[in-house]
């Protein structure tokens, strides 16, 4: 495993730029919000001090209100769509001087500075560091409950797919059958890049964009689209990424002494990891699912997201074992299946498509969340099976954006899906390999 290494850092090194990483070369060339923690988590391995870069990187584009953009537009490129021009976030009063997009991404800053502290056994130059961003990544949180949970129930929505980070889901079918778009001029670059039907379509990315003009329509005005957005989701993914970032800053603030921030964070907590099981438990598929805000309705479909809350340690024990039911024995299962773990969506489903982008492949981000839920709930079994599916990948093909998930497929595949030499994959490669040692 110590080529997968060498391999893994010359990747991070690669797609570094002055200060940020970009998640890969022509497709991906700004930086991206949940890529970078997962990339920072990476660089704790090789540079530590690459990583405190990284973050601070990611927070210059935060907005004064505590928002933090999934993209922040550092540098000019003409390689990806859409860019700055088309989110004109500057339309909004709290949007910062850099470019930036108006919408968000996963919060998972909280829990990977505290990652790279452990990982770097308390070392306290970090621990400094931690002292020097908390507010800010705090502040975020603070924007979510205070602008994000309309009902003040402690599950916040997002707006917009990508939010959710899993961009093409099935599930958004659902949403996108409640409202018509208009027919857009799309001048892609991704599907110049990479092969076009692994991507989502055009007819998506309608949506995609229409949401987009809503916004600008509104200046990006929390209340407005909390009132009026057609996509407005109260996702597994994004609200377990929210509790466990707390479950961190909780326990980074009692290392800092920041009792007023922890003792409010530990409010959200309680409340959110109690509607979360209330609200988002689906008792006839055994997991986590979707909630429309909008259609006040359950999107009963199993995803790699369904089992993200074993890693915010959400689930008791009788729905967490449900849960991972799924991974062992059951629909998401390579034993029973002949599939790597794990797909990022059901493969039971009509909908499944291994090689659709989140509409079925293997992402190495959501493995190792899962992985590491796996841990907190004492399945060291199910984690290492899960481990080693991802190592092989990674392995046989480099560092693909996502992966095929069909044992069989695999064995005539020379290559991943989506783009090549992707920081992420390389990142959290590091991270499990060094979880070996």
């Amino acid at each position: 495993m110590n080529q997968l290494k060498k391999t893994a850092a010359a990747v991070l090194k690669g797609n570094w730029q002055q200060g940020f990483t970009i998640p890969c070369q022509g497709l991906y060339p700004f930086q991206w919000n949940w890529d970078s923690g997962f990339i920072a988590l990476g660089w704790a391995h090789l540079e530590p001090e690459y990583a405190q870069q990284e973050i601070r990187s990611l927070l210059k584009g935060q907005w004064s209100n505590g928002f933090l953009p999934h993209i922040v537009f550092h540098n000019p490129a003409d390689s990806y769509y859409p860019g700055p021009e088309v989110h004109a976030a500057n339309l909004s009063p709290h949007s910062p001087e850099v470019p930036t997009s108006g919408i968000t991404q996963p919060p998972v800053l909280g829990f990977i500075l505290e990652y790279i502290l452990n990982r770097l056994d308390k070392d306290q130059a970090f621990l400094d560091f931690i002292d020097e961003v908390y507010d800010a990544v705090y502040a975020n949180h603070e924007y979510f409950y205070t602008h994000r949970d309309p009902q003040q129930e402690g599950l916040v929505y997002i707006c917009h797919n990508w939010e959710a980070g899993t961009d093409n889901t099935p599930v958004w079918d659902f949403i996108w059958d409640t409202f018509e778009v208009p027919k857009y001029d799309l001048p892609r670059k991704d599907t110049s890049l990479i092969d076009a039907s692994h991507r989502p379509t055009n007819a998506e990315y309608c949506y995609y964009i229409h949401l987009i003009e809503l916004f600008k329509e509104w200046n990006y005005n929390d209340t407005t689209i909390a009132a009026q957005s057609p996509f407005l989701i109260q996702d597994p993914l994004f609200n377990s990424m929210l509790i466990a970032s707390n479950n961190s800053l909780i326990r980074l603030g009692a290392l800092l002494g920041k009792a007023q921030q922890v003792a409010q964070l530990e409010a959200w907590n309680i409340k959110a990891k109690q509607r979360f099981n209330e609200k988002l438990f689906d008792p006839e598929l055994g997991g986590y699912v979707y909630y429309d805000l909008r259609g006040e309705r359950r999107l009963s479909h199993l995803s790699s997201s369904s089992f993200t809350p074993l890693f915010a340690e959400i689930p008791g024990q009788e729905m967490a074992s449900s849960l991972m039911n799924h991974l062992d024995g059951g629909r998401f299962s390579g034993e029973q299946f002949e599939r790597l773990l794990c797909a990022s969506f059901d493969p039971t489903s009509d909908l499944f498509n291994s090689q659709k982008y989140w509409r079925g492949p293997i992402w190495i981000n959501l493995n190792w969340l899962i992985y590491e839920g796996l841990l907190n709930y004492g399945r060291t079994d199910l984690a290492q099976r899960l481990k080693t599916d991802t190592l092989a990948l990674l392995d046989k093909y480099g560092f693909y954006e996502y992966f095929e998930c069909d044992r069989e497929k695999n064995k005539s595949l020379s290559q991943g899906y989506g783009g090549n030499n992707f920081s992420w994959s390389a990142a959290l490669c590091l991270d499990l390999l060094k979880s070996n040692q």
